[in-house]
């Protein structure tokens, strides 16, 4: 599912500690129309390393795209709108919040042999 529109919040991130091992979430708020006279709220979220992939600001026009899944508490139900992918309103994507210089893998290649083939 995808819906475009103006991020109104960015809250906290939340971690903790689950039988995996450490988690967090950080939770957006998006304000869309969708074909009605006032425009509509929804909260979605990004987990992991997708909070650092992007970078998101009050403000921005973005379109989301998300997947919608719901899971039972102690005997509740709660719906989870989980964000796979983020661009700008125009299709662009949105910053990652690196930079040539800020590479977040550069492996360091080096050779213990000159005399091989190999071109490392």
């Amino acid at each position: 599912m995808e819906v475009k529109g103006k991020i109104v919040a960015v809250l906290p991130v939340i971690s903790g500690e689950g039988k995996n091992g450490p988690w967090k979430k950080q939770d957006y708020v998006i304000e869309y129309e969708q074909n009605s006279q006032y425009p509509r709220k929804m909260v979605f979220n990004l987990w992991g390393e997708k909070i650092d992939q992007y970078t998101i600001q009050e403000g921005q026009s973005l379109r989301v795209s998300f997947d919608i899944d719901c899971r039972e508490y102690n005997g509740r139900w709660y719906n989870d709108i989980r964000a796979w992918k983020i661009d700008a309103d125009d299709g662009t994507p949105v910053d990652t919040g690196f930079t040539q210089a800020q590479s977040p893998i550069k492996p360091e290649i080096t050779s213990s042999d000159e005399t091989s083939d190999l071109p490392f």
